[in-house]
């Protein structure tokens, strides 16, 4: 058995794509410890620096002093607890829709969600880039699927043509992202939102990179283009700019009704911690105050820092550079390359993992940049010196 997967794993290793777990030894934060050393987090998605926060530790801790550590159960036999109804209650009101719920991950929410949307006899269309977590509940879904170039809105049409002309009487879903994870860049919303309404299909749109950095509040690309009643399906995350974990879904009642009796990872999973539902409601309400907007103007101001500090270079930045977001990815192109480059900035005391296939087609391996509002300015300002220096010393990199 030992053997068993040997040489599957030599072919990775030959190909610069086998991974290893790397242990930090601190909470999260903009500097953590890693082998002993002290580095420059550059890798995370805490983009407000919520995760070992004050206000959501406090409220943590007051959750297990209240209602324990576990839920004991699924949701739907005892393990609902008015956190978790709390939460549910504040992310409707936050996000403008009638209804949520809450998953233990946004890739439960993903894999749940989109089978109970679509099935055998429909068609589920999705951009190219979106998340390996919206592509396996499409898979899961057993309905067609059709790939479109990212925010091709050409192709999209087509497709969306051809399933009306082909499938008259199939439900068709249209699932994107409103900020890619690996570009950085946003989705056309308003358009998206017409072919929608043309096409009579759905739209499930995954926040998860958006909520908390884009719009008043944090609370996504839908809110900020006024959209909320255009969008079907409103997917988001707890574990990024909210600092927490877990997976959410907005819409209307009926909408949430259905997912709470067909949803499967919702169904048959122990319900998330109680005290990370109190922690999450914490973190909300902190975005809905002035403090919360001033942490959230940090963070763009900080983003801004970095595109200053990196203008002009030499480095090859994608289509997430020219628009919203926390999400800088930096193209290398070869993945030993990519590599390599994470090394030598890790050397010089940042951690900015290398992003490889699959996460990013082959050939398209990146270091992927993320700022936080906890940043300094003066780290960002050295992290794109180094970037500079690294680029200086190995100028034929791809």
């Amino acid at each position: 058995m030992g053997e068993l997967f040997h040489e599957q794993l030599q072919a990775l290793r030959a190909q610069s794509l086998h991974r290893k777990l790397r242990e930090i030894g601190t909470p999260q934060g903009p500097e953590v410890q890693i082998v002993g050393r002290q580095l420059v987090n550059f890798s995370s998605n805490d983009y407000l620096g919520l995760a070992n926060d004050p206000i959501l530790r406090e409220a943590a801790t007051a959750g297990i002093a209240e209602f324990g550590v576990g839920a004991g159960a699924s949701r739907l036999i005892s393990g609902t607890q008015s956190p978790h109804v709390r939460l549910e209650a504040a992310l409707a009101k936050w996000k403008g829709t009638q209804a949520a719920l809450c998953f233990s991950s946004g890739y439960a929410a993903a894999v749940g969600t989109i089978p109970a949307l679509a099935g055998k006899a429909d068609v589920v269309v999705l951009d190219k880039l979106c998340h390996a977590s919206l592509i396996d509940g499409a898979k899961l879904s057993g309905a067609t699927l059709r790939v479109f170039p990212h925010n091709h809105l050409g192709k999209l049409e087509s497709h969306l043509d051809w399933a009306r002309r082909e499938r008259p009487d199939s439900r068709v879903v249209i699932i994107t992202e409103s900020i890619f994870s690996m570009e950085g860049e946003r989705a056309p919303l308003r358009e998206l939102v017409g072919l929608k309404k043309r096409f009579r299909a759905l739209l499930l749109l995954d926040e998860a990179h958006a909520i908390g950095v884009v719009g008043l509040h944090g609370r996504g690309l839908a809110a900020l283009e006024n959209l909320t009643r255009d969008v079907d399906v409103q997917m988001g995350t707890l574990s990024k700019g909210l600092g927490v974990s877990g997976g959410y879904i907005c819409g209307s009642r009926s909408l949430i009704d259905w997912l709470l009796n067909r949803a499967r990872s919702f169904i048959f999973s122990t319900a998330p911690p109680p005290a990370l539902a109190v922690a999450a409601c914490a973190a909300l309400h902190f975005l809905s105050t002035e403090a919360g907007e001033q942490r959230r103007q940090k963070l763009w101001e900080r983003i801004e820092t970095l595109r200053r500090s990196l203008a002009g270079g030499s480095a090859h930045f994608g289509p997430g550079k020219e628009t919203g977001s926390a999400i800088h990815p930096l193209i290398v192109g070869n993945e030993e390359a990519a590599i390599d480059f994470s090394r030598a900035l890790q050397l010089e005391g940042f951690l900015v993992p290398a992003i490889r296939f699959p996460t990013v087609a082959k050939n398209e391996a990146r270091l992927r940049i993320t700022v936080t509002a906890a940043h300094e300015e003066t780290q960002i300002r050295q992290l794109a010196e180094a970037i500079s220096r690294h680029r200086a010393e190995s100028p034929t990199e791809a």
